[in-house]
């Protein structure tokens, strides 16, 4: 039957789930370290041609003519140099005024001009050498390089600088960033796969188990058979053991139940026969409650015997047979009555003692044939998900309906029917224990039993009681 219970919580999803997040973590930390890494180094190598190509410059380019002239013709062996507004540059200009030479520059500059960081925000560092970034008159933006050379023994100066265009280095670290970030999405996603694939083979054995263990429940094995790695067998033993355990425990409250109904029993018989001897006035009283007596005995003996195999998972029972049988003998002692008998599946089983079915479902049957006119409907089926007011832990349920087409009863006397003991009508036969006996046996398999009017007019019995998974799933 349907009830609330927390959702499922899987090991194996939990484990995935966990390898999977801390393999992409990995990933992406890799891929961070490995990105930042190569930026560093391509902004190294882009600033060490940068220099090699500023040295390049001073070596070719002099100070002439007493100063009045700067001279030099630099082959840096690079077209971007001769190329217009390519971001790639180089300049010589004079500096102080002893020095009034035209600046020198590379054709790729043209007319435009790169600006002069000031030295208080950036200075030289120890080679006297200085890198900043800064943006051409053409929109480029550049790395320059600068250091300042003394050309003769005259103490003349001049700017050397050679400008990069850093659009260049962006784009190759932003293709190399892309690259990266397809090789390692591959690698993540092989990663997770084959981490999943191994997850699910390493915990393959956990799942057989799982399958063991609802062979078991749905009555189609005793212990949990095959073989389990080293470190699932423990478990397995044990449950095997326990289920042993369980089953002796059954079978020894089995024979106490019987030695203690054994014994009571020819006390009463010799009460009930005693009874018949004595004055009909006297006699009556010491039979009905020798009868009471004993229907007292054998309630408190069942729900002993109950309580000692319920949580077994060695309880299962076909209904369709025990029902036939039940419904055969009521045909035969009520034979001006039908019985008509449906069960769906017809492999239905309850987790409980053939003689619990047949003590809940025969009371009910006497009570409704007892009240009939003309039939008394069973029904036998899965319990629907809707269905309510059992014990929520037990997940699977099954419904036995028991009809009759008799006059039926008030919700008054359906309440005072289910008391101990209560007949309400005393013309009939009986000692009133009947429905409370349904109604003990029912709860102590956590289940229930309701009373109401059904669509023959008469009453309607429903019991809901626990079923193996394999009949409702």
């Amino acid at each position: 039957m349907a009830d609330k219970a927390r959702p499922a919580r899987s090991l194996t999803f939990r484990v995935i789930l966990l390898s999977s997040i801390w393999a992409l973590v990995a990933v992406v930390v890799i891929a961070l370290v490995i990105s930042t890494l190569y930026r560093q180094s391509a902004e190294n190598s882009f600033q060490d041609l940068l220099r090699a190509q500023l040295y390049n410059v001073i070596n070719t380019v002099s100070a002439e003519d007493g100063g009045i002239a700067l001279s030099g013709s630099p082959q840096l062996g690079d077209l971007r140099f001769s190329q217009p507004a390519s971001g790639w540059y180089w300049m010589v200009e004079p500096i102080g005024d002893n020095f009034n030479a035209q600046p020198l520059a590379s054709t790729s500059l043209g007319s435009g001009s790169v600006p002069i960081a000031d030295t208080d925000r950036i200075p030289f560092n120890t080679r006297y050498e200085r890198y900043y970034t800064t943006e051409d008159s053409y929109g480029n933006t550049v790395e320059v390089v600068e250091t300042e050379v003394v050309l003769d023994e005259d103490g003349r100066t001049a700017r050397f600088r050679v400008i990069g265009n850093r659009n260049v280095l962006e784009a190759d670290i932003d293709d190399f960033s892309y690259n990266l970030f397809l090789a390692l999405t591959g690698f993540a996603l092989g990663s997770v796969s084959l981490n999943a694939i191994a997850i699910l083979i390493g915990l393959k054995p956990l799942d057989h188990a799982r399958k063991a263990l609802e062979q078991i429940r749905a009555g189609e094995a005793d212990e949990l058979g095959g073989e389990f790695p080293r470190e699932i067998q423990p478990l397995a033993s044990e449950v095997n053991a326990l289920i042993e355990s369980n089953r002796r425990i059954v079978e020894r409250a089995r024979m106490q139940v019987g030695n203690l109904a054994h014994s009571l029993k020819t006390p009463i018989a010799v009460l009930l026969n005693e009874a018949r001897v004595l004055e009909p006035a006297h006699g009556d009283l010491v039979r009905n409650q020798a009868e009471v007596m004993q229907s007292q005995v054998q309630s408190y003996l069942n729900r002993a015997r109950i309580a000692a195999q319920r949580e077994s998972v060695l309880a299962r029972t076909e209904v369709l047979p025990v029902l036939e049988r039940l419904v055969r003998v009521m045909r035969r002692l009520n034979i001006d009555k039908a019985f008509p008998l449906s069960v769906e599946p017809p492999t239905l089983m309850l987790a409980m003692e053939q003689q619990d079915i047949e003590e809940t479902v025969g009371n009910l049957l006497e009570n409704a044939a007892r009240f009939a006119v003309r039939a008394v409907a069973v029904r036998a089926f899965v319990a629907p998900a809707d269905v309510t007011g059992a014990d929520a832990e037990r997940r699977y349920w099954a419904i036995i309906e028991v009809e009759d087409d008799g006059p039926g009863l008030d919700p008054e006397q359906i309440e005072q029917a289910m008391k101990r003991g209560t007949r309400l009508d005393e013309s009939k036969p009986g000692t009133g224990l009947g429905l409370s006996i349904v109604r003990e046996i029912t709860l102590e398999y956590q289940g229930r039993v309701t009373l109401t009017r059904g669509a023959r007019g008469g009453l309607l019995a429903t019991l809901v009681l626990p079923a193996l998974a394999k009949d409702v799933a």
